[in-house]
């Protein structure tokens, strides 16, 4: 009998329990180089996009939150913790219950979640619109459909999470916008879900991009997306990302 080997989020999955757990023998695996790490998709060139031609009316608010699924949450969230006017950016899930928002049960694809960030910005300093242009152009690849690179289920879809009226409509029509432009050689699978509350992941999650950069599947599914974010929006990057330990020090 062939015994076929554990996709890569199994193996992802499998590294972690090691890191939750505390195993002194986590940080030797997360260096270690291997072959069955390099399949995938990991590392696709962001995409060049026009600005919305819509957006989210400028308020005197100080901050603002987005949400945002794209994925695994390491990469989405290491892009969006470089970009100027941004605050603090939390892994987590949203999609499905309270009670099966765990990492050990979203893997199943069987809850309703979906890997996700949660962005608080500054929206004197950057706009929806402008997280939206990021979100499709660098963050992932909206034209994938229940699946990131070489993660495959619908906790990895691509999904927005709209926190009022303005930002539905901003998003619906930024992506009517993309596919009446074929900006994607496909078209966008993004899907707009309301009413989902967020909730952070464990904290073992958080900052992983930062703190792990030598995980190959970091090196070769992430790290690529911050070198894009630089690229492609070279005004909005900023060098020093905004970390989730660093403001909860504060």
């Amino acid at each position: 009998m062939t015994t076929q080997s554990p996709s890569s989020s199994a193996r992802r999955r499998a590294l972690l329990s090691l890191l939750a757990g505390g195993a002194a023998l986590a940080a030797g695996i997360f260096a270690w180089q291997s072959p069955a790490w390099s399949f995938g998709m990991g590392g696709e060139p962001g995409v060049a996009i026009a600005a919305p031609m819509q957006d989210v009316p400028a308020s005197a608010a100080r901050t603002e939150t987005a949400v945002f699924a794209g994925g695994c949450f390491w990469g989405v969230q290491g892009v969006f913790q470089h970009v100027q006017g941004v605050q603090r950016v939390l892994s987590g899930y949203a999609g499905g219950a309270a009670d099966t928002a765990r990492y050990d049960m979203v893997g199943s694809g069987a809850t309703g979640h979906a890997e996700s960030v949660q962005v608080t910005y500054d929206p004197s300093k950057v706009s929806y619109g402008a997280l939206l242009q990021i979100f499709f152009s660098v963050a992932h690849n909206p034209t994938e459909l229940n699946r990131q690179g070489p993660d495959v289920g619908t906790q990895y879809r691509s999904a927005i999470f709209p926190m009022d009226a303005d930002q539905k409509r901003v998003a619906q029509a930024y992506i009517a916008q993309l596919d009446g432009a074929h900006a994607f050689s496909r078209p966008i699978a993004t899907r707009i879900e309301e009413q989902a509350h967020f909730y952070p992941a464990e904290d073992y999650h958080q900052d992983f991009l930062t703190e792990h950069p030598s995980n190959p599947y970091i090196v070769i599914n992430d790290l690529p997306k911050i070198g894009e974010l630089k690229r492609l929006f070279p005004s909005r990057y900023q060098d020093k990302p905004v970390l989730v330990r660093q403001a909860s020090a504060s």
